[in-house]
């Protein structure tokens, strides 16, 4: 038996050097098929002692007339190249504290122009906006993004690079913006400590790029990188902002005190139980160097944190839901491994959360940052009892590399480690996991095509202090993933396997003991002389899923017959399926003994539709239809989604899901019902009611949240949450309330 597994462990070994050699293969020509591109320039004005920036807004100050603006904005959509149709202005300004930005969007129907929404961090999807990156380190790979509305809503991220090109909008920035609306158009100025950035303090050369949208012509113009595979997501197509000399930190030292007062009753338990708790806590970040941020945090109450939104889950898979917390937000592009190939070797979420119940945190310490060709993330937490809940530590080490002028390497580490872990049932040891990734790209592939390569391999220990019989290839994952983005064409093709053991103590895996093959094609050609049709988008995808001894498990073939974007921002798509799935074992999908699908093999056809009116009219909407084969039978789901704008700075989403499943072993239907009001009453006082419910889980829930920015980085929240549920009389009991009162207060040294 032992040789017999030896030799399968060789065999999957080889596999994996096959890998390699494709790696071998692929780095010189993505290494050195980089060249250095001609970048357009942008020059900072340094104002003197006597020149000071009235901040209302309006870009009529006599400095702002010296400087030479960024303009000369060509279209990305819908006429690729073009010259945009309304002309903008960027300037810049700085002193020794603050970077200021004066832009001038000219409109020739100023009447024209959408400005519904007023909410701190919010996607603008409805609105004009204007929106700029900034590469503090230029080096392409990662950037601060920030845009602006006509309202003066801000909306922040951190960009980095790779397959995917993520944004992570959860990051917050101190920073401010006035705004004007006027016959000319609409212009802005925007006030940013350089304590908000981390930077290179020995260059006075960053990477920048500014785009424009104009709703109602859905226009998107941008300074440079217009092209259609290229756009503001991507350093490496941006320009160049020089001139930055002087620019100070202070003495980097920032302290973030805070108060909360917590009220709860639980009328679940028996005897009802109420808890009344005022406490406190307190952030301290110091900035290392310029580029390099300390933090720690004492006593890290969540309580402002926005709530999940509900899924009701017809999957044999867990779900993954998004990190909501600001401590773990912060520094999120770092932590991120493999982007786009869904292995998960670091997620936040195993922190301080144990079923989606809260567990205390005592202390956190974290250092992130830039240290020369190097991006690095260093996290340790400790958290404290609850319940049959144990004291544990946590602690992450992520390091990436920069490579050649895209490209990155980089390594992992987690360690789990809980408290009397050996007394446990089974006795527990302290958990490993350790992982390295590769990324290379280039923007020069065949002339100025973009081309991508990922490759990674994460191992860990076995969690238990007995052998449970696993090995380092059971507890293992690897693949590897070739992306083309672009335009018209683009495509990628992906493998990966997963050990039959691998599920690392700080990550998330939701399916573990397969091999995946997953190509894709996407033909998306633009009519830019047709007054209807923007684009449109036909898709291949290919999903071929195996067991660690190649048997088949899954395969899905899905086409997109049209994805059709219309001149007016209206999305039409239409996508027909097949599905093979063989379930290995009885699957209970309502997760409560009442339908148990048997083992067998399943095959199916079915077709999705959606239609998405464009959202800057007052009320848009979105209409998902799905119907087809479901396991022993059939399912139909319908969604729908209406967003009413009917004043600015409010917005009321409705939203209903309802599916419909017959089986051959029975039959039952799900409601999903979810409703968000936002009432915004300036730029700074929000208030948000969310409210969701479920007919699996009879759970009716209302969350109500305030926020009230005082100023830039101190704030108060206001929140509320009530749950009831459904009993057999189709009468709702309050089973569970809560409200708590937070203030925070930043102060900068």
């Amino acid at each position: 038996m032992e040789i017999k597994r030896y030799k399968k462990v060789l065999l999957q070994t080889d596999h994996f050097f096959g890998l390699l050699l494709l790696i071998y293969l692929l780095v010189p020509s993505l290494l050195f098929a980089q060249g250095e591109k001609q970048r357009k320039q942008i020059e900072a004005y340094q104002l003197s002692s006597d020149e000071n920036v009235v901040f209302d807004g309006r870009v009529d100050e006599p400095f702002w007339r010296k400087i030479e603006p960024a303009t000369n904005f060509r279209q990305q959509e819908p006429r690729e190249g073009a010259m945009a149709t309304e002309r903008t202005e960027v300037h810049i300004a700085f002193d020794e504290e603050y970077m200021y930005l004066g832009v001038t969007l000219y409109d020739s129907n100023p009447s024209g122009i959408k400005a519904y929404q007023k909410r701190r961090d919010v996607r603008i999807v409805s609105d004009e906006r204007f929106t700029w990156i900034f590469d503090t380190f230029n080096d392409q790979r990662s950037a601060y993004f920030l845009e602006i509305n006509p309202n003066g809503l801000r909306t922040d991220g951190l960009i980095s690079t790779g397959q995917g090109n993520a944004i992570n909008f959860n990051w917050d920035g101190i920073w401010d913006a006035r705004t004007v609306i006027g016959d000319f158009g609409w212009s802005a100025e925007i006030k940013i400590p350089f304590r908000t950035f981390n930077f290179d303090a020995e260059s006075d050369r960053w990477g920048a790029n500014f785009m424009r949208v104009i709703r109602r012509k859905n226009e998107t113009a941008l300074w440079t990188g217009y092209h259609r595979n290229q756009g503001i997501s991507r350093p490496q197509d941006a320009g160049v902002l020089t001139g930055l000399k002087g620019a100070s930190q202070g003495l980097g030292l920032e302290v973030v005190p805070f108060g909360i007062v917590n009220a709860s009753e639980d009328q679940a338990a028996s005897p009802t139980t109420t808890d009344t708790n005022v406490d406190g806590g307190f952030d301290v970040n110091y900035s290392i160097t310029p580029s390099l941020k300390a933090s720690v945090t004492f006593n890290t109450d969540f309580a402002e944190a926005e709530v999940d939104q509900r899924q009701v889950n017809l999957t044999r898979f867990p779900l993954q839901f998004p990190e909501q917390r600001d401590f773990f937000l912060e520094g999120a592009n770092i932590y991120e491994f493999a982007p786009t190939s869904r292995i998960n070797p670091f997620f936040s979420r195993r922190i301080g959360l144990q079923g989606g119940e809260p567990i205390p945190i005592t202390y956190g310490a974290r250092i992130l940052g830039n240290a020369g060709k190097y991006n690095m993330a260093l996290l340790h937490v400790r958290t404290g009892e609850k319940g049959a809940v144990q004291p544990e530590n946590f602690s992450v080490a992520r390091v990436k590399r920069n490579i050649g002028s895209e490209s990155t390497i980089g390594m992992i580490y987690t360690r789990r480690s809980t408290q009397d872990s050996e007394e446990l049932t089974p006795a527990l040891q302290d958990r490993h996991t350790f992982g390295a990734d590769l990324e290379l790209g280039t923007s020069n592939f065949m002339g100025s095509n973009n081309l991508q390569f990922q490759a990674f391999f994460v191992f860990h220990n076995s969690p238990f202090l007995l052998d449970d019989g696993t090995n380092l290839w059971d507890r293992s994952s690897r693949g590897i993933r070739i992306n083309y983005p672009n335009q018209p064409w683009a495509g990628h093709v992906s493998y990966r396997e997963f050990g039959r053991a691998f599920d690392p103590a700080v990550g998330f895996t939701p399916r573990n003991a397969f091999r995946r093959l997953q190509p894709s094609v996407e033909y998306s050609p633009q009519f830019p002389e047709s007054n209807i049709v923007q684009q449109i988008d036909w898709e291949f995808r290919f999903e071929h899923l195996m067991d660690l001894d190649f048997k088949l498990l899954t395969q899905e073939e899905r086409l997109t017959l049209f994805d059709v974007t219309f001149m007016t921002g209206d999305v039409l798509q239409v996508d027909v399926f097949r599905n093979y799935e063989r379930l290995q074992e009885p699957f209970d999908i309502r997760r409560d003994g009442s339908i148990i699908i048997p083992v067998d093999e399943y095959v199916t056809w079915g077709m999705e539709s959606a239609v998405e009116t464009a959202p800057y009219r007052r009320i848009s909407a979105e209409l998902n239809v799905r119907t087809g084969g479901f396991w022993s039978g059939t399912s139909t789901e319908f969604g729908g989604e209406v967003t009413v704008r009917p004043y600015p700075g409010i917005e009321l989403a409705p939203e209903y899901i309802h599916t419909k499943v017959d089986l051959a072993e029975g039959d039952f239907s799900t409601d999903l019902f979810r409703f968000e009001a936002n009432i915004d009453l300036t730029t700074s006082l929000f208030i948000t009611t969310n409210v969701q419910y479920d007919n699996l889980s009879k759970l009716l829930a209302m969350n109500n949240r305030l926020r009230w920015i005082i100023t830039p980085g101190s704030d108060v929240y206001l929140v509320y949450n009530h749950n009831w549920i459904e009993n057999p009389m189709q009468r709702f009991r309050t089973t569970q309330r809560a409200g708590a009162i937070k203030v925070s207060y930043t102060h900068r040294f």
